[in-house]
């Protein structure tokens, strides 16, 4: 088994997960409320992510992703929402501040 890295600001706390493990484990691996996690299925936007380092180490978002961070005024391409997402190898995300 693979453990890549995941790095969420601004506490800078590290999380280690087997390779391919969605972000939702990060609440099991730490009694601290990193990630705001709703609804984990795409829909609600609690879970908004700045991915600062390792994008596509996140896989790639679905077109209905896209479509809902646009609806939540997050493009440019660097947010994500992080129930959404693998973590595939290393990376560094910042729980975005509300818009």
């Amino acid at each position: 088994m693979t453990i890549k890295k995941l790095t969420i600001l601004p506490t800078g706390i590290e999380i280690l997960l087997p390779a391919g493990s969605p972000l939702t484990e990060v609440e099991y691996e730490t009694p601290q409320r990193l990630i705001p996690f709703g609804c984990r299925s795409g829909s609600c936007g609690a879970c908004v992510i700045e991915v600062l380092e390792g994008f596509t180490s996140l896989g790639e978002p679905d077109h209905d992703e896209l479509d809902f961070l646009e609806d939540l005024g997050r493009t440019g391409g660097n947010h994500r929402l992080a129930c959404q997402c693998r973590l595939r190898d290393d990376a560094t995300v910042r729980v975005a501040e509300e818009s």
